[in-house]
């Protein structure tokens, strides 16, 4: 049996890729920061990012049902190291312009909305329905963890030698997850039955969602989380800048204690969150990462606005962890792929966070826009409430 293989190779393939794009994503901030002083295009590099998840994430998961998954492996994670080898040749010539990071920011991003649909299938079908719940475990806690690898190797690499260099790491980091990939032996065959509109499916799934009330708890509340909480972290390496008076090693420093919280949180999650605290773990998550985000941006010392984010993605790896979670239980058999693809379009609504946080930072500066995210994230929890407790319903059901 080769699946056990498939599944550590699988998983270094997602740490590779998530090391990447949370360095580069700190490498873009801090070029783009400094070539325009604008808070509203920093913030927009990472919603590219994030876009195509909106854009495409249901359509992708269309097309991994289509093809051999191996295969989609293979051309994503190609797509995504010519991008960054392209950036990397630019910035090592001194010809890298805002457009040109802009433009590998989306293409990338693609690959990000790839990786559900995709990889993490494949992960599953490695392991079986009965470790998944290991296997998720163990792949948030790789994924959470390289939030903490990826800005402070790619921070220290960028006072050394600038950006080029950042994004010739990204490119070997993609050719060893491209030869892990390689060497997955398992295959697949496209999905018999999958020749169905895909626009039908997704309404068919909103159909579903809206009879069960967790669904729609869990929904509206990924929703929010995206709008108005998760967008500050394009705000960390300008805070860091400008009002921590950080360099670029030092705001890489910084950036990462979100992922190190984010790592430490999903693993005290699979050792010892049971289902029946599930819910509490999600919505105690949600909270907690507003309010230490907040918290975060009112910091005047680095060292307190360290803690404070890693507190803040403590908090958040509850979110991360049970977000899927909690849809793949609540939802029937025959219609999890749909719910997941109904997930999917909801994270990827969080670009309107992104352009709103941006649009404040340029008028009153990226603290206070951090601060006002942070408690429109909290007064919209509030608000809905009565549509979110019911998630609470899953302690013990389903």
């Amino acid at each position: 049996m080769h699946a056990g293989a498939d599944f550590w190779r699988l998983l270094y393939v997602g740490l590779g890729t998530f090391t990447v794009r949370w360095g580069e994503t700190l490498a873009v901030a801090v070029f783009v920061f400094q070539r325009t002083h604008s808070p509203f295009l920093v913030a927009m590099m990472t919603m590219l990012r994030l876009l195509p998840m909106g854009l495409f994430g249901a359509f992708l998961g269309a097309w991994a049902e289509r093809v051999e998954r191996r295969t989609a492996l293979l051309l994503i994670v190609a797509m995504m190291g010519a991008s960054s080898a392209a950036i990397a040749v630019l910035g090592f010539a001194g010809r890298l312009t805002v457009w040109e990071v802009a433009a590998a920011s989306f293409v990338n991003g693609i690959g990000w909305a790839a990786d559900n649909p995709v990889r993490r299938v494949m992960m599953g079908e490695a392991v079986g329905t009965e470790r998944m719940g290991w296997a998720m475990s163990l792949d948030v806690a790789a994924t959470t963890g390289s939030r903490m690898l990826g800005p402070a190797i790619a921070g220290g690499l960028l006072a050394l030698a600038g950006i080029g260099a950042v994004f010739s790491l990204s490119v070997v980091l993609y050719a060893t997850a491209f030869a892990a990939s390689c060497m997955v032996r398992s295959r697949d065959a496209a999905v018999a039955g999958a020749r169905g509109s895909v626009l039908a499916g997704i309404a068919g799934g909103l159909r579903y969602a809206r009879r069960d009330p967790r669904l729609v708890g869990v929904l509206l509340v990924t929703v929010i989380y995206n709008i108005f909480a998760w967008p500050f972290t394009s705000m960390v390496p300008v805070i860091a800048e400008t009002n921590l008076r950080l360099g670029p090693a030092a705001t890489g420093v910084i950036a990462s204690m979100d992922g190190a919280g984010a790592f430490a949180g999903a693993l005290l999650l699979a050792l010892l969150v049971r289902r029946r605290h599930f819910a509490a773990a999600y919505m105690g998550g949600v909270i907690s990462y507003c309010v230490f985000l907040t918290l975060f941006a009112l910091m005047p010392d680095p060292r307190l606005a360290g803690g404070a984010l890693f507190v803040a993605g403590f908090g958040g790896a509850g979110f991360s962890v049970m977000q899927a979670t909690l849809v793949y239980l609540f939802a029937p058999v025959e219609m999890r792929s749909r719910m997941l693809g109904v997930l999917s379009v909801c994270i990827g609504l969080g670009p309107i966070g992104f352009v709103l946080i941006g649009l404040t930072a340029d008028a009153i500066g990226a603290r206070g826009a951090t601060v006002a995210t942070g408690i429109e994230a909290l007064v919209a929890l509030a608000i809905t409430w009565p549509w979110w407790r019911a998630i609470g319903a899953a302690d013990g059901a389903t």
